[in-house]
């Protein structure tokens, strides 16, 4: 019968043998990227954390109620928004997405619209193609939004708070 200890000299030379070397070694690009990605993740987990106290703030008792509620999901919502700011970035580069560089280009945007909003043959071809649907799903997204920047504005889902 063998002992255990004779077999730990046999083990341990095979499992030195087993090693990867290629892997194992540093690499400076994957290091560099690595401590990148924990610097954005820092940054935006600082910002979100000051953003996520400020709402609570102003939000008052309620918002207050909401944080406690909220407070084991805070880590995985700045993780997500992290994420999401990230890929947001990528697309933006790899789609070659830029804002309009001249004012030209905003006034002939502009301009396009109108003419469309008052041309009798655009609405009859959106009627007709059924197009008119999906244009008044993009009308009511506009005013969700607008609604909605009134409601942060005024700090109040109804009316103004007057003082």
């Amino acid at each position: 019968m063998l002992r255990a200890s004779s077999l730990r000299p046999a083990l341990r030379s095979r499992a030195a043998h087993s090693t990867r070397f290629a892997s194992t070694g540093s690499n400076p690009q994957v290091e560099a990227a690595q401590k990148k990605a924990q610097e954005v993740l820092s940054s935006t987990q600082q910002n979100a954390s000051k953003a996520f106290e400020s709402a609570k703030r102003a939000a008052g008792p309620l918002g207050e109620t909401a944080g406690k509620y909220l407070a084991t999901y805070k880590q995985p919502i700045l993780y997500n928004f992290a994420v999401f700011r990230e890929i947001g970035k990528q697309i933006y580069r790899a789609e070659g997405l830029a804002p309009p560089t001249s004012i030209d280009a905003i006034q002939s945007a502009y301009r396009t619209m109108w003419a469309n909003a008052i041309s009798k043959e655009f609405w009859q071809k959106a009627v007709s193609s059924g197009d008119i649907a999906r244009l008044g799903i993009y009308a009511v997204e506009a005013y969700g939004i607008f609604k909605i920047g009134e409601m942060v504005g005024r700090r109040s889902v109804v009316g103004y708070t007057l003082e």
